[in-house]
């Protein structure tokens, strides 16, 4: 199960899926060097093709080299993952100034299993944002509680015109007397079998509930009424036991490393 997970992950979101929405994409050898609107720039590979030392590092520099002299973006990322060759990739790309940020441990299953019902404490109920209430409300508080939990915010306005200009893209909650106490993105990857579970917290003090679990459930409802087949997440150390209870499966690590504007 878990090689095919991979197999499919390696098949479908690399280079495509994550190119999605770029303003401008380049090739060099086995890389894309991607540009977003937003400033910033993404290097993805489906693999290195054998690529390695010296000429590794020449690509690397070359990669330096176009973001810092060819473009505006502020920063870039080069996502490593865990299975990638050569094993000494990170080290090599430390060495040209890239900072390499949190390992996350990336999670796939199958939304058919992760659909099941979950039991949830009395008076909390889940809803898709923006069904029974104003969007941009929900997305206020759902942001103002993610905020608290991961210590850091999200543009609003694009928060929203993502889920307003897109039937891609879900935003789902738990709500308790009025308080949204859990919130999660669903994003469908489109020409794949994927959609993403991303930026899901949950408030400190009703953790430990099943909540996490029955968000899961209630986006692995939805996924499957786009047609999706696969559910996949970059988790944390935190959320990573919770996505397992949950049935996704640990399949690699990713690992970013960046690199930003003096």
């Amino acid at each position: 199960m878990r090689d095919d997970y991979l197999r499919a992950y390696d098949e479908q979101l690399r280079v495509g899926g994550e190119l999605r929405g770029a303003a401008h994409v380049e090739q060099r050898g086995p890389l894309w060097w991607a540009e977003f609107a937003d400033g910033w720039g993404f290097v993805t590979y489906a693999d290195l093709g054998g690529v390695v030392g010296s000429d590794l590092d020449a690509l690397i520099a070359a990669t330096v080299a176009h973001f810092r002299d060819d473009t505006t973006v502020g920063r870039f990322e080069w996502k490593t993952r865990g299975h990638d060759r050569p094993a000494d990739l990170g080290e090599r790309l430390q060495r040209q100034g890239l900072v390499g940020e949190d390992e996350e441990t990336v999670m796939i299953g199958e939304a058919a299993l992760l659909a099941g019902p979950v039991d949830l404490p009395a008076g909390v109920g889940v809803r898709r944002a923006g069904v029974g209430a104003d969007l941009r409300d929900d997305v206020r508080r759902a942001q103002a509680m993610q905020e608290e939990a991961f210590g850091r915010g999200h543009d609003f306005d694009a928060a929203v015109a993502e889920l307003v200009e897109t039937d891609d893209a879900q935003l789902w909650l738990a709500e308790a007397d009025g308080e949204v106490v859990s919130a999660g993105r669903l994003v469908r990857v489109p020409d794949t079998q994927f959609a993403g579970l991303w930026g899901a917290a949950t408030r400190a003090e009703w953790r430990g509930r099943g909540i996490y679990r029955a968000l899961t459930s209630a986006r692995a409802q939805a996924a499957l009424a786009m047609g999706v087949r696969y559910l996949q997440s970059d988790c944390t150390p935190m959320s990573r036991p919770i996505l397992e209870r949950s049935g996704l499966v640990a399949v690699t690590t990713t690992t970013p490393y960046a690199w930003e504007r003096p």
